[in-house]
């Protein structure tokens, strides 16, 4: 898995921030405190549904551009985990050191969210 630049994230929060499907002018108005050109965006996000970081469809017009991205922000951060584990030597040892670094909350979380019969011992 990639990992995006600082606009692309900005352009990614933006898109993550609502579940409508935004144009390019409308992600440019929401990024207004950066003062970026409409053209700078579009490309930006043309290169992330290249990426498949983010989809797009057809405006009913039928002229205009819509995008939305293609998983949510949990789904990327969780691809940035297994893409960190992916460069140990040892998964199992970095697993255990991100285990005992989370808190009692955390830990919990992750033991509901495996599935059926493969609780840790």
């Amino acid at each position: 898995m990639n990992s995006l630049g600082e606009l692309e994230r900005s352009i990614m929060e933006v898109l993550w921030s609502t579940d409508d499907w935004l144009t390019v002018r409308e992600v440019v108005n929401r990024l207004s405190d950066r003062n970026l050109a409409y053209t700078t965006v579009m490309t930006v996000m043309n290169r992330l549904v290249r990426k498949d970081f983010i989809r797009r469809e057809r405006d009913d017009d039928g002229r205009t551009w819509r995008y939305r991205p293609a998983a949510g922000r949990e789904a990327y951060v969780a691809e940035l985990m297994l893409s960190a584990l992916s460069e140990t030597g040892d998964r199992l040892a970095a697993l255990g050191h991100f285990a005992r670094s989370v808190s009692l909350e955390e830990a919990e979380a992750l033991r509901q969210a495996l599935p059926h019969g493969q609780e840790p011992s």
